[in-house]
């Protein structure tokens, strides 16, 4: 009876919890960033047995026919969740789709928006093609600091440098010494960083999805030891606060303004869903800005969705990963839970916000070595750790509480048994 009982009150709480975010009103504005689909190796490391391109004829680095299909299933995907967002036929005040100007991601947003909004009606131009052009912007990666987040950043460079120079971060290369020997050794290739097994990673990955055959010495590595050094990587680039701000902040500065301009009705042109194609780097690098990176690589198609909601006059952000084709996720926003109000959201990262990017990107003396300890994100894997054990501990507690509680009650005979049953059921 008492197990039934705290099974009960467990429930209700999980269902409370799935629930907050839909309870926080009406879905006013997405914006969603997602990684292309499947794709080439970008470049074959020299010992690789398929680095004849004739094995790859796409090229290298270029989306495949099964990347084309992810993005149109994605594209469909989200017309179904956002379809309460956007007219049924395209109209660039709904909607803007922006990509990095590369390959592979102008053909995913494009094989994304195929899937999003087929021709209906008057949009059918050819009546044998289910297809209709749609605009995909971009900007060339040497001027691109939002997306690409290519452009040249000077302070950037140097704080990323004096990452790679610290003692942390060379405790860990050292960690890996032999590893990273092996890989050299075997695949011809100097490898002696986290980013380096990432590139070997990727390579090996692909090429196992495509049947070839892996080298023998491969066996020992892959894909075991190479994957959690991968993941881990993808923190590389947003290791510390400094970095996250010049490398995603202006990505996220954008986000946060159009969600206060929805808010306070002065979003020009009043879009509803604004869309980027782009990697799995940018995947990481924003949910590490916001504290939501768990060590992983972000496979084809990883979608982070922010929304909008209005209720009660105030505009709440969720944040919502879906990395796999199952349903996404709803993050858990640090200080904040999984809907957190407009405001106190610009005010937890107000922090990763650039003021004027031009101008800190050229002050290279702001970013010493110093910062590296003082300012380093925390790793969430070991956030996540503490929350789970914390979480476990309260739930115990209040079990043994309960528990407690009700045999008590049970002994001086306050429970009756049909009672009980009485109150759950009415």
């Amino acid at each position: 009876m008492a197990f039934k009982a705290i099974l009960l009150i467990l429930i209700t709480v999980q269902i409370i919890r799935a629930d907050e975010v839909l309870e926080k009103g009406k879905l006013i504005f997405a914006h969603i960033l997602y990684r292309h689909g499947d794709r080439t190796p970008i470049e074959p490391y020299p010992n690789d047995p398929h680095k004849n391109v004739s094995e790859w004829p796409v090229g290298w680095g270029q989306l495949t026919n099964l990347g084309k299909q992810q993005q149109y299933e994605l594209g469909q995907w989200l017309r179904n969740r956002y379809n309460s967002l956007v007219t049924e036929k395209f109209s660039n005040k709904n909607i803007y789709v922006r990509s990095t100007d590369v390959d592979r991601a102008i053909m995913s947003a494009q094989s994304n928006l195929a899937g999003f909004f087929p021709p209906k009606g008057l949009d059918v131009w050819k009546p044998d093609l289910d297809w209709q052009p749609i605009p995909v912007h971009t900007v060339p990666e040497k001027h691109d600091k939002v997306l690409s987040a290519k452009k040249y950043c000077p302070a950037y460079d140097y704080a990323l440098k004096k990452l790679r120079d610290s003692d942390e971060y060379r405790k860990i290369n050292a960690h890996y010494k032999y590893l990273y020997e092996y890989l050299t050794k075997n695949s011809g290739r100097q490898i002696s960083t986290m980013e380096g097994v990432q590139y070997l990673y990727s390579v090996l990955n692909i090429e196992q999805i495509y049947n070839k055959t892996l080298p023998e010495w491969t066996k020992a590595v892959f894909p075991d030891k190479l994957k959690p050094i991968s993941g881990r990587s993808f923190a590389t680039y947003t290791y510390t606060r400094p970095m996250a701000r010049l490398k995603t902040g202006p990505l996220l500065k954008e986000i946060l303004e159009r969600f206060t301009n929805k808010t306070i009705k002065k979003l020009s042109p009043n879009r509803s869903l604004w869309v980027y194609s782009a990697h799995d780097t940018t995947v990481a690098n924003l949910l590490n800005t916001l504290k939501l990176f768990e060590y992983h690589s972000p496979p084809y198609r990883a979608c982070v969705m922010m929304e909008l909601r209005e209720f009660n006059k105030t505009t709440y952000v969720s944040v919502f990963y879906k990395n796999t084709t199952a349903e996404p996720q709803a993050m858990n926003i640090p200080n904040c839970g999984v809907s957190c109000p407009l405001q106190k959201m610009c005010e937890l990262y107000d922090d990763v916000i650039p003021a004027q990017w031009e101008i800190e990107c050229e002050d290279i003396p702001k970013y010493t070595s110093s910062f590296l300890v003082d300012t380093k994100f925390e790793p969430i894997g070991i956030q996540t750790t503490l929350i789970v054990i914390v979480s476990a501990v309260v739930i115990m507690l209040v079990v043994l509480l309960i528990l407690g509680v009700m045999i008590l009650y049970r002994r001086r005979g306050y429970l009756d048994e049909d009672k009980w049953y009485y109150r759950i059921d009415g």
